[in-house]
C-alpha cells in the first residue's frame, strides 16, 4: 500500500508539502548560518562584544591557563575553535601577573593636628 498517493489527496495537506518543499528550496543555501566575527583580531572582537559587560581586558584571565581560557571561550562565547583560541591569546597576554599590579595606597592623613589657636584675649 502506498501513502504518498494517500497523503496527496488531502488538498490542505498537499498544498502545504508543496509549499514547504518550495520555501526549502529557495531559502535552503540562503539560510545558511553565517559567522559574522570570521576574520576578526582578538582586539576587534573584544571591541565588539565584550566590551558591552568588561571594561577592559586587563585582567580578566585572572591568571587562569591559556588553554582554561579556550575552552571556557569555546563553550559560551564565540562560534569557532580559531576564535577562542585568538580571543584567549589576547586575554592572557593582557592579563598582568599578581605581582604587578598596581595597588591602591591610602593616603593616610597625619595624626598630629596643629595646635587650635587659642581664643584668649590680652
Amino acid at each position: 500500500m502506498r501513502l504518498t498517493p494517500k497523503l496527496l489527496q488531502q488538498p490542505k495537506l498537499g498544498r502545504y508539502l508543496f509549499v514547504l518543499g518550495t520555501v526549502c528550496a529557495l531559502l535552503g543555501p540562503a539560510a545558511l548560518a553565517q559567522n559574522i566575527d570570521e576574520g576578526k583580531s582578538a582586539q576587534r572582537l573584544f571591541a565588539d562584544t565584550c566590551v558591552n559587560c568588561h571594561r577592559s581586558a586587563t585582567g580578566l584571565a585572572k591568571g587562569r591557563f591559556r588553554p582554561t581560557l579556550f575552552l571556557f571561550l569555546q563553550d559560551h562565547y564565540t562560534a569557532s575553535k580559531s576564535e577562542a583560541w585568538e580571543l584567549s591569546s589576547y586575554l592572557a597576554a593582557m592579563d598582568t601577573p599578581p605581582g604587578t599590579r598596581s595597588k591602591k595606597t591610602k593616603q593616610t592623613k597625619s595624626s598630629k593636628r596643629p595646635p587650635a589657636p587659642s581664643a584668649q584675649s590680652n
